[in-house]
Parts: structure tokens; sequence; C-alpha cells
């Protein structure tokens, strides 16, 4: 009976748990120690680091992808418009073609940038005629004088398309050459016209090396192999051979010019002597017809004040790449030959 008091009125005692069950309750954070401070910082820098560099290389990518594409664009669309020009759709109309600078193989002056642009607009329905506007001190007879062969080529196929020249600041040398082939040259008052002549320049550092103690180490096959070697002696015989290159050169000038401007050239002694004139000057002596401008010669001479430019521009690809240093290569191996040939400056 005491028994059965006590069992009804006793407290139960609380459970102990056991280990499996103590281990099942304790959280999992309370099983990795917190980090400290400095353990916490270095892992927060790693962190956003990481982060940063991933979205660095995302900007980097979407700005390469849209470069890319940009220029593709563009040049396409350059391409596109360069070679779909609609010019039937102006009417009548003036032709217009830019010499502007040296004229050398891929320069905007250079046979294979103006000889496509005479073509189209020889070949365009609505070209009256055609000026090609010069301001070039020259440059390489090759290029000038394929320039003034296509001319020549091109009046024969379509004779009735005048082609004038108006020259802007200068007409000298290897423009001259090219403005030769025209029906007539229209100046202006102060242009320099002229320089009939071709040179081959460069420089000697023989006695700058002997000076320094440099010796000069090059090596050939052919004896004249290092012919206008800048590095070493010229001897008469060298010398010699330029000159009477130079003179072929000369002469090919001289006819090319008495061809294109026939009895209207009053010659002197000094017509082909490399020197260069007025334009004033150049009317006297035959080398000029008269004096205009583009607009002048469009409306009072081919009579069509519309006048629609063919020139072949170089586009947007071509200058990003050349500034991106593409050219780089070209124009050091160009700096190198350009010394060691004839050109009509």
């Amino acid at each position: 009976m005491n028994d059965n008091n006590q069992d009804s009125g006793a407290v139960p005692a609380p459970e102990i748990p056991s280990k499996a069950m103590a281990a099942s309750q304790i959280s999992p954070a309370s099983t990795t120690p917190a980090p400290t401070g400095w353990e916490r910082e270095v892992l927060e820098k790693l962190v956003f680091a990481t982060l940063a560099e991933q979205r660095a290389t995302r900007r980097w990518n979407i700005f390469f992808k849209l470069t890319v594409f940009t220029i593709v664009l563009l040049g396409g669309l350059a391409f596109y418009h360069f070679d779909n020009l609609d010019t039937d759709a102006a009417g009548p109309h003036t032709a217009l073609i830019e010499i502007d600078g040296t004229i050398e193989a891929g320069s905007p002056g250079g046979a294979d940038v103006v000889v496509p642009a005479l073509n189209k607009a020889y070949s365009d329905k609505g070209s009256l005629g055609i000026i090609l506007h010069i301001n070039s001190p020259g440059g390489s007879p090759v290029q000038a004088g394929i320039i003034n062969d296509e001319i020549g080529r091109l009046r024969k196929i379509h004779p009735q398309i005048p082609l004038y020249v108006v020259v802007d600041e200068m007409c000298a040398s290897g423009g001259y050459y090219i403005a030769a082939a025209a029906d007539k040259i229209y100046v202006n008052k102060a242009s320099i016209v002229g320089s009939i002549g071709v040179l081959m320049d460069g420089f000697g550092f023989t006695g700058l090396m002997d000076k320094f103690g440099v010796e000069r180490r090059l090596l050939t096959a052919g004896e004249n192999k290092g012919f206008l070697d800048p590095f070493s002696p010229q001897t008469d015989k060298q010398k010699a051979y330029a000159q009477v290159m130079l003179n072929e050169i000369h002469q090919q000038f001289i006819t090319t010019v008495r061809a294109g401007r026939g009895k209207r050239l009053k010659e002197t002694s000094e017509t082909f002597s490399g020197l260069f004139w007025s334009g004033t000057k150049a009317v006297e002596m035959g080398l000029a017809d008269g004096f205009g401008t583009v607009d002048s010669v469009a409306r009072e001479v081919i009579k069509a004040e519309d006048v629609v430019d063919y020139t072949g521009h170089e586009g947007l690809p071509e200058r990003v790449l050349k500034r991106f240093g593409a050219a780089v290569g070209a124009g050091a191996i160009k700096s190198v030959w350009n010394g060691a040939k004839p050109t009509l400056h």
C-alpha cells in the first residue's frame, strides 16, 4: 500500500537522452567553428575579387564582340555603298574624282584606287563629263603611268565624255604626268604646276661610320646586288647606271607631256628641267589651259552643275586597323625601299 501511494504521488524522473539523440539535436553550424576576424576578411576579399574578375571578363568579351561586329557591319556597308552607288538616279551630272596627296601604291592617289573610280565614272550613263581634282606633289612614275594609260584607253572608248583636270594647290611631277592625259587643265593663278623631272634620293653614312669605327659587313651574290646601299661607298659605275635609268624615265615623262599637250605646249629649255611655275605662268607656257575650279568647270564647261563624287575613299575598317598598328609593318618596309627607287616629285 505504501508502495502504491509512493508510485502515485512521485514525480517521474527526467529521461537522459542517449548519445545518438544528443548528436542528432546539435545544430550543424555548431560543429563548424566560426571564422575569426582575419579569416572572414580574407574570404570576403577572395569572393569579391572573383566576382570582379568574372564581371570584367564578361565586359571585355562583350566589348570585343561588339567591336568586331561594328567593324564588319560598317565595312560591309561601305563596300556595298561604293560598289552599288546608284549615280544614274542623280540624272545628268559631272563626275568628280579626287587625287589628293602622294601618288603611290596603296595610297588614295594610287592606281588601285583611281583606276576603278575612272571606270565607274566613264561607265555611268549620267556622266556628262569627268573632273580629276588634283592636289599632289607627285610620286611613283609607275602609278602615274598606269593612271595616264587608263585615261587614254577610256577616252578612246568614250569619246563623247570629256575629262578635265582642275588643279588645287599643286600639280607637280607625277601629278602632272596624270594631268597631261586630260582634254584640258584648269588651275588657280597661285597653283604650283610642272616639275617635269625624275629623282632618286637617299643618304650615305660611310663617313659617319668611319668616324665611329663601324664596319659594314655586306655579303652579296652578284657584283651590283648592293646597288646604292646607303652603308657602302657609291661607285662611279653605279652612279652612271642610275643616271641612265633616270634619263630613260625622264624621256618617257617628256614624251607623255608632249603627246598630251600637243601644239598648246610652248617649249623652252626649262620646260622639262624639273622647274615648277605658278598657275599664271603655266597657262602662258601651255602647261595649262585656263583658270577654274571644280564648280566653275562643272557649271560653265561641262554644263552639269550637279557633281557626283566617284572617289574611292578609305573606309572605317581600314582606318581602324591602321590605328591599331596593322600598317606598321608595311610602313617599315616602305620606308626602307622608298629611298632607293625613282620618283616623280
